[in-house]
């Protein structure tokens, strides 16, 4: 549709070619040409420069420095493209007519299939994987070869999973991300998730894991990649080679987490951050800023694990230090008596 008729939609200003058409939605680093891409976070506005968009949706605080991309200007562009999803995008599952095994699919040979396991439109499987019971495999998702699926798992809409890779029970892949932006009267609604999960070869997920679906663009695990149970990865977030995440770790949106890192057990990674190449987050270590240097990390915030561990020391000897504070105290005290007793 045309820019203008967007900016009509929303009641939002045009700086820039109003007869522009949009053909999709795209983030700002991943657009193409006649995208319409969105910012509303000043740490993303470095991206404006390289952007491949047509147009951006945004505010007045950002500055317009781009002369060749046009500008739909709303004061809350966040809540404007919830407003532009939602009313575009049919989010909503389609029963109608479901089957156990729907016609469409794509079953390679030796593939086994459990009881009660639902497979949905235009889905494909590769070679030699198994789908145990009572597991969901919706829509337009593929699975390559010799995979395990473990019971009770579901995997949403337009996911794609490489070979090799194993998922244990109860584990969700493509869940809806955990999006919601309030209006003028404080009240919550819905931001639409309308992009998927890719999760590359030889990748083994625990139980319990969820997978979020990605806002727009993809969730990436990438080849290699071992989680544990019971992990949380939200929308966005993209995991590198051959890294490992522990027990009850969280990771929240929009985090970029190198190769070869190890995060222990209940570690939190905060959203919009990077943590580089071969590094290592202690058990409840909390990751509140970009990691930029490989290396172990303790402590929340997480910092360098031997300052971390000095620090760690010297909380635990408070009682013993405030002791000898006091002593020192009492010594300074009555050392400055006997000094005035002199001057006398």
């Amino acid at each position: 549709m045309k820019v203008s008729d967007l900016a009509l939609f929303l009641n939002a200003e045009v700086d820039g070619n109003q007869d522009l058409e949009i053909n999709k939605i795209a983030k700002i680093g991943e657009a193409e040409n006649g995208d319409l891409t969105f910012l509303y976070l000043d740490s993303y506005a470095k991206h404006i420069e390289t952007t491949k968009a047509s147009a951006v949706l945004t505010n007045n605080k950002i500055e317009r420095t781009r002369k060749d991309l046009t500008y739909i200007i709303h004061p809350n562009p966040h809540y404007a493209l919830v407003q532009i999803i939602t009313k575009f995008f049919d989010i909503r599952p389609n029963l109608a007519q479901i089957k156990l095994i729907d016609e469409s699919s794509q079953i390679a040979e030796q593939v086994q299939i459990g009881l009660n396991v639902v497979i949905g439109k235009n889905v494909k499987i590769g070679k030699g994987t198994i789908i145990s019971h009572n597991s969901v495999v919706l829509e337009n998702s593929q699975i390559g070869e010799n995979c395990i699926i473990y019971p009770n798992v579901s995997i949403r809409e337009n996911s794609i999973i490489g070979n090799n890779v194993i998922i244990h029970s109860n584990t969700v892949i493509g869940s809806d991300g955990f999006g919601f932006i309030p209006d003028a009267n404080g009240i919550y609604h819905k931001i639409p998730q309308i992009g998927n999960v890719i999760i590359e070869d030889d990748v083994e997920l625990g139980s319990n894991v969820s997978v979020d679906r990605a806002a727009l663009g993809s969730t990436i695990i990438r080849k290699g990649v071992k989680i544990d149970n019971l992990v949380q990865i939200a929308h966005n977030v993209e995991i590198g080679e051959n890294t490992v995440l522990s027990g009850q770790t969280g990771i929240s949106g929009s985090a970029k987490i190198g190769k070869n890192v190890i995060l222990a057990g209940q570690v939190g990674v905060a959203g919009h951050i990077e943590i580089a190449d071969n590094v290592i987050v202690a058990a409840k270590g909390g990751v509140s800023k970009s990691l930029t240097q490989p290396g172990k990390y303790y402590g929340v915030p997480a910092k360098d694990m031997s300052l971390g561990l000095r620090l760690e020391g010297h909380i635990r000897n408070l009682p013993n230090y405030l002791d000898r504070i006091k002593q020192l105290e009492n010594k300074i005290s009555e050392l400055t008596s006997k000094i005035d007793e002199l001057r006398k």
